[in-house]
């Protein structure tokens, strides 16, 4: 499909008004478009809104792509249709190298390498033409484009009983500084057992303001069914529960409650104590769970009295998992 004399006035009129160093692009960029279309214009059978009976299919807008030359960034439009696909010729779809690639360049800007020493990288890795500052920054911003994308997605479609919330901290740039943020994580259990990461924020801190407006945005995104929360027993967090999940139980961490109770007992007894206070939760019901409760906290009250005293002071938020059916 050749540019008529209108079309080449047009883009000769584009090129008057680029700066001279970005004209080679421009009309590079023009080629390779027209070049697509014609390639598109084949495959559906006819041109857009020509009649014909060849016609296989219809268009159904464009998605965008972007290709490095030596020219410059082009930015391209690639044609949808209505029922199958269609992927110029022209260009070469992603390979799995280039996926891998990208993953480097992703983890690489993350923790703050330099352009130049992401390009030295990238050369490394046999690319031997590099990658440009603004390579980089697209690359990246498709990475946010994905992850917003998952972030937003509904939870409607399936409920979600429990729910295990936890946070971690770790360094991240804000602005021109490293500083210390908290990034904190909802995991959700379908009751068929399948578990899927329903979503996940960052802020200064894990205070009770920051997990209520979490909790609350998946409760807008569409999560309900909720009748368990597990978690540790942050003072914020169990407010924040107790807020967003009215009617729902709270299940206290057995592997955070773990580590507050081997902090009070001497390290030589550690594994053994460890190992008795496991056997409650290795019960088949909730009948047995009870009474090996009672045997534990006896047994362990002659010879570590403190941890009798915790086990007894967090029994109802460490049992509360025996009240729901066996299998979960």
């Amino acid at each position: 499909m050749a540019l008529d004399q209108s079309a080449l006035l047009d883009l000769l009129g584009e090129l008057k008004l680029t700066d001279v160093t970005d004209r080679i692009r421009v009309a590079t960029e023009t080629l390779y478009q027209e070049l697509i279309d014609a390639e598109a214009a084949a495959f559906i059978g006819a041109a857009p809104f020509e009649r014909s009976t060849d016609r296989t299919t219809h268009r159904n807008g464009t998605r965008p792509r972007t290709l490095s030359t030596t020219a410059g960034d082009l930015d391209l439009k690639i044609p949808k249709l209505r029922a199958g696909s269609f992927f110029p010729a022209l260009l070469e779809r992603r390979r799995r190298v280039d996926q891998a690639l990208f993953a480097v360049v992703m983890e690489a800007y993350v923790h703050g390498v330099s352009t130049r020493k992401v390009d030295d990288l990238v050369k490394a890795l046999g690319a031997d033409t590099g990658i440009s500052k603004s390579e980089v920054s697209r690359i990246c911003a498709g990475l946010d484009a994905e992850v917003a994308e998952f972030r937003d997605r509904t939870l409607a479609a399936q409920d979600f009983p429990y729910v295990f919330l936890d946070a971690t901290y770790c360094k991240a740039r804000v602005g021109h500084r490293i500083v210390s943020q908290a990034i904190v994580v909802a995991v959700g259990v379908a009751a068929d057992g399948r578990r899927e990461v329903l979503g996940f924020d960052v802020g200064d801190s894990e205070n009770e303001g920051f997990w209520t407006s979490f909790l609350r945005s998946l409760k807008t995104r569409g999560l309900d069914g909720v009748k368990l929360v597990m978690s540790d027993a942050h003072t914020g967090l169990k407010k924040a529960i107790g807020t967003v999940f009215q009617g729902a139980g709270w299940q206290r961490c057995r592997v955070h409650f773990m580590r507050n109770v081997l902090a009070v007992v001497p390290k030589g007894s550690q594994e053994m104590v460890a190992s008795i206070i496991r056997t409650i939760f290795a019960q088949p019901d909730r009948e047995h769970i009870e009474k090996q409760f009672r045997e534990v906290t006896t047994m362990l009250g002659r010879s570590h009295p403190k941890v009798a005293a915790m086990l007894v002071d967090a029994q109802p938020d460490l049992l509360a998992f025996a009240g729901f059916p066996r299998r979960h």
